[in-house]
């Protein structure tokens, strides 16, 4: 064990927990694909699941712009060359690692405890939040690249806060726009054959939303994955992304769906809008233009934020009660989530730091392991399932 390389075992832990941040990205994630269908039994919760995981796996395949976001548009480590700047590997690259375990540690917390709460917030900027979190502990503010170059939509702002923002809106319109459309032109059809033609086109949106979820999301962790080879030294390609890493990823996004956020589903389903089947197709077609547009694009995107947004906006869009205090708390979680993944990034980074060495990495490791099991345990007291997803929401619409 003595010539065994710490800088290596800790780039396998990093590797591990990004997978774990990958699979908790999928079960958190599961609501903004199927949440309609299975509120309007256009699917059953588990067929719903299983097509949507099927479907991440193959969208994870199909782009890396967003992968490359992440690899290159968040923190400063990079030389043109695809290398680490030396000043930051004189310890062989560990700062580096334990910088991006600290970032995966807060976003894999701030995960699980807003699944405790079926609050569908952002696991994009949780990644991303943690990320510059733990930087700004073990490098500094000017680590972090904020805006990038002068003459492109890059670094932080331009690639993560400015989509986020925007997104919602666009989505809320679009989603508006096409329910009131879809009403307006089947107005005279009975609404039992409505509804009947719709949950069949529900099971095609569905599933293009899931694809483009995978093509969006699966990515972050692929970035972060290559970060971790960039920083030991086993990777230096900034414009691609190694075979293994994208079907490591697919599988644990795929994985963590297929489990299904059962929480956070009911929320989404139930919690904003009472949603009908026309109303779920045009949301789901919503949110998945809006998703492969800025997935092509390169923009590390929140699908929670699109997908809530045009949730809301089928509502809106044939004048529907909105349950307000719902929505409410999600924005609240969505302002929230930057910062708090950043602290949690921060915390896990000087707790590391301090303990110093493997034991500080092991110890990080230990504290993702431990809170997560504390929340789990915790979630079995009010226990949501796919038996109990439909059930009536108690609250009443503000």
């Amino acid at each position: 064990m003595d010539d065994v390389d710490p800088v290596l075992i800790l780039m396998a832990i990093v590797v591990l927990t990004a997978l774990a941040f990958d699979f908790t990205n999928g079960f958190h994630d599961t609501a903004n694909a199927m949440a309609t269908s299975i509120a309007t039994k256009a699917l059953s919760p588990k067929a719903a699941v299983t097509l949507c995981a099927v479907l991440n796996l193959v969208g994870a395949f199909l782009s890396i712009e967003v992968a490359l976001t992440v690899t290159t548009a968040v923190i400063r480590i990079q030389t043109s060359t695809g290398g680490v700047r030396p000043e930051l590997v004189t310890d062989g690259g560990f700062n580096i690692l334990l910088i991006l375990l600290s970032g995966l540690a807060g976003a894999i917390i701030w995960n699980i405890l807003t699944w405790l709460w079926g609050l569908p917030s952002s696991s994009s900027h949780a990644l991303v939040g943690g990320l510059v979190g733990a930087t700004i502990a073990g490098l500094g503010f000017a680590e972090v690249k904020w805006f990038g170059e002068a003459e492109h939509l890059d670094g932080v702002v331009g690639k993560v806060v400015l989509p986020a923002l925007a997104s919602p809106f666009i989505a809320l319109v679009v989603s508006a726009i096409g329910t009131k459309i879809v009403f307006m032109v089947t107005r005279g059809v009975a609404e039992r054959y409505r509804e009947a033609g719709f949950r069949w086109g529900q099971i095609g949106t569905a599933s293009l939303l899931s694809l483009s979820h995978g093509t969006n999301d699966a990515q972050k962790t692929m970035g972060m994955v290559t970060l971790a080879l960039i920083a030991s030294g086993q990777w230096h390609d900034l414009e691609a992304i190694p075979l293994w890493v994208k079907v490591a990823c697919a599988v644990a996004i795929a994985a963590g769906t297929y489990i299904g956020g059962w929480r956070i589903i009911r929320t989404m389903g139930h919690g904003l809008v009472q949603v009908s089947s026309p109303q779920g197709m045009a949301a789901e077609a919503a949110s998945a233009a809006v998703i492969l547009a800025s997935s092509q694009m390169g923009f590390a995107l929140s699908t929670t934020h699109v997908a809530t947004g045009s949730i809301l906006g089928t509502g809106l869009g044939i004048g529907a009660k909105v349950r307000w205090s719902v929505a409410k708390r999600m924005v609240f979680a969505w302002l929230t989530t930057l910062p708090a993944a950043g602290a949690m990034g921060a915390i896990m980074y000087l707790i590391g730091h301090l303990v110093g060495g493997a034991a500080g990495a092991f110890t990080v490791f230990g504290l993702i392991v431990l809170s997560a099991l504390g929340m789990y345990l915790r979630s079995r007291r009010d226990k949501i399932s796919s038996a109990n997803i439909n059930a009536e929401w108690k609250e009443d619409p503000k």
